[in-house]
């Protein structure tokens, strides 16, 4: 697995992080399918994920918590608004408190994740949009870049200890 590109445009208020995997695309696609795996790996090292509510399906959400190395959590979450299995997923993605109700003093984005055979391997795509430059800003400013970029490198291990199916 390797991170092949991390492309911020400031005017389209996107960031892109392309990564290779390799897996085929439907075993890539169970990262994000199943929360028992999609928590070893959403949030960087030392921070593990929690999914308390995991449906892809259109219009549900996704509700989530990192724990911090000293037992804070930081808590997330998702709203579906598209799915496509193997291929793609959409989401609205913001932070919340700790009730898990969005905190509208945080910026609230769009991510897209497409998945596209490589041969054997998938490339996956996961385009963070952002309403605005200086919310692009201040989520860059706490980290997302260099905290996906990590979490994306936990990935490896997770392909290398399950079966492809």
């Amino acid at each position: 697995m390797t991170v092949t590109n991390v492309h911020k445009d400031p005017d389209a208020l996107t960031m892109a992080i392309t990564v290779e995997l390799d897996a085929p695309v439907e075993r890539a696609w169970q990262l994000w399918a199943d929360p028992r795996q999609l928590e070893r790996w959403w949030g960087p090292p030392g921070y593990p994920a929690t999914f308390v509510d995991h449906d892809l399906t259109v219009g549900s959400r996704a509700t989530y918590y990192m724990t911090s190395p000293e037992g804070q959590k930081h808590f997330g979450w998702w709203e579906v608004l598209a799915v496509d299995p193997p291929r793609r997923l959409e989401v609205r993605d913001g932070f919340a408190d700790d009730t898990g109700k969005p905190n509208d003093d945080l910026p609230v984005g769009t991510m897209a994740v497409t998945l596209a055979e490589r041969g054997d391997r998938t490339e996956m795509v996961i385009t963070s949009h952002f309403p605005t430059l200086q919310a692009m800003e201040q989520v860059l400013a706490m980290g997302q870049e260099e905290g996906m970029i990590q979490a994306i490198g936990q990935i490896e291990g997770i392909l290398a200890d399950t079966p492809s199916s």
